[in-house]
Order: C-alpha cells, then sequence, then structure tokens
C-alpha cells in the first residue's frame, strides 16, 4: 500500500515544509511563498510481522526472541522479571511497523527530518532525540543571517519546544553518546544512562577542521558551526579591529559578509586562486569578487597561511609569503569532518563518513545514519538538502517503509551578501564530448554544461530567476537533444527556461 504525504519544495535552496500549505517564507533561504511547489513523497509501505518478545518490567526495554534473555542488557534485571507481549497489527490500527522504539543521535536537520518522519509512519512509536547542543533544534544553516542580523534566536528554531510534546518527542539535550551496543541495541550516554532501541538512526553531523596551523588554539581563534559559536563572534567583534577569517568557501563567505554587514574590518583569505573552487569557475569567482569587495570585505586569493601570531591571543597571521596581516580575531571555515568516532567504536562500516547503502542503512541492519556523518556510494555532501533527504529517507525506512537514496545534484547559493548566486552539479567538461554554453553581460553570467543530451550543472550570477527549473531538469534528468541540435546560445537557453516557468 503506497502513502503519499504531502511537502512543498523551495524551488531556490531546495527547503521541504511538511504541511497542507507552503510556508510564507522559506526559513533558509526567504524565498517568497510561491517559489514552492507541492513535492509528494511516495514510499511503499511493507506489511510487518508480530514476532514474539519479552517486556522488562523494570525499565520496559523490550527483547526479539522465543525466550526472555538472562538478565536485562539495560538495567540488569533477572530475566524472571521479563513479560510475554507480541505485537499483532489488525486493520483498524494505524500503518505503525513492528518497531516500537527508535533513537536518533543528533539534533540538526537530518535529526530532525528523520524523527518527522518517523512520527508520520508510526503513530504511536516511542522517539528518543539524544543531543549534545543545549538549545533545541535549530538551522544550523542560518547562523550567518544570525550573524549578519537578520535573524534572533527564536527564529533560527526549526520547531516551536511545544511541537517536540505535541508529537511526545523525548528530547535529551546537554548529553554526549559515549558508545553504542549493537548487539544488544542499546546506547549508553556520557552521564550513565543507557536507552535501548528497535532502531537507531545516526545524525551527529560533522565538526570544522583545523588546519594545522602553529598558533590556531590561542583565544580568539574559532570556528562557526553551531549557534554559542556565532554568539562568541559577535561579541568578540565588537572590541576586534581587525577580523581574518581563513577559507574562501560557501561558510568564509558569508560570515565575512555577515560581519561587513555589522562595519567590522573582514580580511578573507583563500589559498586557491579563486573563491569557491569547489563550486565556481573562474569567470564567477570574478564577478563575485567585485561583489565582494564592493561591500567592504577585503580579499586575497592564492595565499597560504604560515602561522598565526601572538603570545595567549591571537594578534596576527602571518602568510608563507612573509607579509603579516594584524588580526584581534581569526575565524577559520576550512571545512568539516563528519563525527564518526563512536560508529568507529560501535564497529560500523566508516571510511570517511559511516558508509550507508541506498536506504541509508548502515553495516548494522537496525541503525541508519543520515547528513555531514554519512557517505552515500563514495560521496559526502556536506549540504542542508542533502541532509534534510537522507534523514526523511533515513527515518521512513527505520519505520518499515521502503525509500532509495539514489543521490541529489550538489547545489549551493548565497543568503547575505546580496549577490544572487546558483551553482549546482557539475560545471566543468569531463571530456570534449561535453557542450558548454556561457554568456556574460552587464554584470550577469550563465553557464550551461550539457553532457548525453542531459544538463549536468549550471553556474547562475546575477540573475538566478530559472534557478528552479534548472534544478528539476538536473534532477529529472530532462532531455534537451532538441533544443542543442539547434546550438542554441546562452540567451537561447535561458528563453527555454524561462518559457517553463
Amino acid at each position: 500500500m503506497a502513502q503519499d504525504i504531502q511537502a512543498w519544495r523551495c524551488t531556490v535552496c531546495g527547503y521541504v515544509h511538511r504541511g497542507p500549505e507552503p510556508p510564507d517564507e522559506c526559513p533558509v533561504c526567504g524565498s517568497p511563498k510561491e517559489r514552492f511547489e507541492p513535492y509528494t513523497e511516495i514510499v511503499k509501505a511493507e506489511p510487518a510481522s508480530a514476532p514474539q518478545g519479552w517486556r522488562c518490567l523494570v525499565c520496559n526495554y523490550q527483547h526479539t526472541g522465543d525466550s526472555p534473555p538472562d538478565t536485562c542488557p539495560v538495567c540488569a534485571t533477572p530475566g524472571k522479571q521479563f513479560e510475554a507481549v507480541t505485537s499483532e497489527k489488525t486493520g483498524e490500527e494505524s500503518d505503525d511497523a513492528g518497531y516500537e522504539e527508535f533513537i536518533v543521535v543528533g539534533s540538526g536537520i537530518a535529526g530532525v527530518s528523520a524523527i518527522e518522519s518517523i512520527r508520520q509512519s508510526a503513530s504511536d512509536a516511542k522517539i528518543i532525540m539524544i543531543t549534545k547542543d543545549t538549545q533545541l533544534p535549530y538551522y544550523r544553516l542560518n547562523l550567518t543571517r544570525f550573524l549578519a542580523g537578520e535573524l534572533t534566536t527564536d527564529k533560527l528554531l526549526i520547531h516551536a519546544k511545544e511541537w517536540y510534546q505535541q508529537n511526545k518527542i523525548e528530547l535529551i539535550k546537554s548529553t554526549d553518546v559515549s558508545n553504542v551496543l549493537l548487539e544488544k541495541q542499546v546506547v549508553t550516554l556520557s552521564n550513565g544512562a543507557a536507552h535501548h532501541y528497535d532502531k537507531l538512526i545516526l545524525t551527529a553531523g560533522a565538526h570544522p577542521f583545523i588546519p594545522p596551523i602553529p598558533g590556531a588554539r590561542m583565544e580568539g581563534v574559532t570556528t562557526l558551526r553551531n549557534l554559542n559559536d556565532a554568539e562568541n563572534i559577535l561579541e568578540e567583534s565588537k572590541k576586534a579591529k581587525s577580523i581574518v577569517i581563513i577559507g574562501g568557501g560557501v561558510l568564509g563567505l558569508e560570515t565575512a559578509g555577515a560581519l561587513a554587514k555589522r562595519n567590522r574590518k573582514v580580511m578573507l583569505l583563500e589559498s586557491f586562486g579563486w573563491l569557491m573552487p569547489r563550486q565556481l569557475n573562474r569567470t564567477a569567482a570574478r564577478l563575485l569578487k567585485i561583489h565582494i569587495e564592493d561591500i567592504g570585505v577585503s580579499l586575497k586569493t592564492g595565499v597560504s597561511v604560515q602561522e598565526l601570531l601572538g603570545d595567549e591571543r591571537v594578534a596576527g597571521v602571518l602568510l608563507k609569503s612573509g607579509e603579516t596581516i594584524p588580526a584581534d580575531l581569526v575565524i577559520i571555515t576550512a571545512g568539516v569532518r563528519s563525527n564518526s568516532y563512536i560508529a568507529r567504536l560501535a564497529g560500523l562500516h566508516v571510511n570517511q563518513g559511516i558508509i550507508v547503502n541506498d536506504y541509508m542503512q548502515t553495516s548494522d541492519p537496525n541503525v541508519y545514519a543520515a547528513g555531514d556523518i554519512t557517505e552515500h556510494r563514495g560521496v559526502l555532501y556536506g549540504l542542508w538538502n542533502a541532509a534534510q533527504f537522507q534523514g526523511s529517507i533515513a527515518g521512513m525506512n527505520a519505520a518499515g517503509k521502503q525509500v532509495e537514496f539514489g543521490g541529489i545534484p550538489r547545489s549551493n547559493s548565497l543568503k547575505v551578501l546580496g549577490a544572487d548566486l546558483l551553482s549546482i552539479g557539475k560545471f566543468e567538461a569531463e571530456d570534449g564530448s561535453d557542450i558548454i554554453i556561457e554568456a556574460e553581460c552587464g554584470g550577469n553570467y550563465s553557464r550551461f554544461v550539457f553532457r548525453d543530451s542531459h544538463l549536468v550543472g549550471s553556474i547562475l550570477y546575477g540573475n538566478t530567476a530559472i534557478g528552479g527549473e534548472i534544478k528539476n531538469a538536473i534532477e529529472k534528468k530532462h532531455d534537451f537533444s532538441g533544443l542543442l541540435i539547434q546550438q542554441p546560445s546562452a540567451e537561447k537557453v535561458w528563453d527555454f527556461f524561462m518559457s517553463k516557468k
């Protein structure tokens, strides 16, 4: 039996909103209501079997099997303190799976999407979310908008406190997971507590990568990964005469733009020859550089950091060229690494991230993973929209559905710089058979990359009005052979997409 879950997708950033109506404004990129399109998640619900089980009368741990365990793996109660339970499903009951206890580790968008999916599929299941954060789950993607003064902390929240209560989500905050006992299906916590699970979903995300730069551990050197980091940066920036940001990717640029909006003196350093090298070619990066300098951010590309100078607190940045740049605050935005420690300790298969299959299932059939912590078909996305998508699929599959994640094209946009930019898919040719159509005019730039009659990548700078149509064309593998045979100009390709709006 198929179940259709009504949702709405922002055609600009890919955010998925679940409900009968789209939101008035996208909470991620600020797009208006009319930029949302209907988005239906179709899943196949498989009938669940009803195995014989045993419930601990002390802690409610459930054991599956013909006989109870000798002792409860959670509270050590003797097996005689277990009662027999059988979960039998009738046509009058909800479409819940046979699993009753779910634990989600991590409170980012992957984790929240997972518990949303579980609750939609299993209305009576016990759901626990465990996070080391002290706050309610929030949009980490919007931390730079918070830095820029565009959002207050209450606007960062994904759901209000009441939502977790209404949906019977047990939220355990300020707590680390110390271990996962796969054979016993138990999660142990740093405070000594232990929780049994039928299905476990790991969404603990990633941590900032700090290059081995001498002085990187001094006071006044920080990263931006959570709300505490953002609040610290705001406080430190008030007294800093000069701020240096190391890393010219999306996060570095948005952080620089946010602080420039607050009239802070900021210099951005990028070791590559141009900005956003993973998302932009030289032409688009040149136009972005002009804009960044126009809003008051100083830039240096093609430079490498030798050392951070100072005693207990940072005072400057020494480049390998010998140049010294004064700095009272240094923010490192050099990428992230997945939080795979617990997965490795538990014995799950891990490469750069936790390895998952198309069902977001790890090497243990009762454990799923989603978001920045995962590696799918050799890819670590590190992108918000991928984390949301993976979290939803992991939640549905853990609850007994069958939904596959086949991968999505990488896409990036900028939020706080006042520059409209979209980069999606592969924007460079792999060989001579690829067709590249591009044009630059009046500060606008568009680039389209076609392979085997399909659009595989695009860069839009300045005017991104057709961004939603481009994302759809790439994701749905639209055939452009009829258009390409005409040897169209970039303007003709643009007109084609405008006709689809």
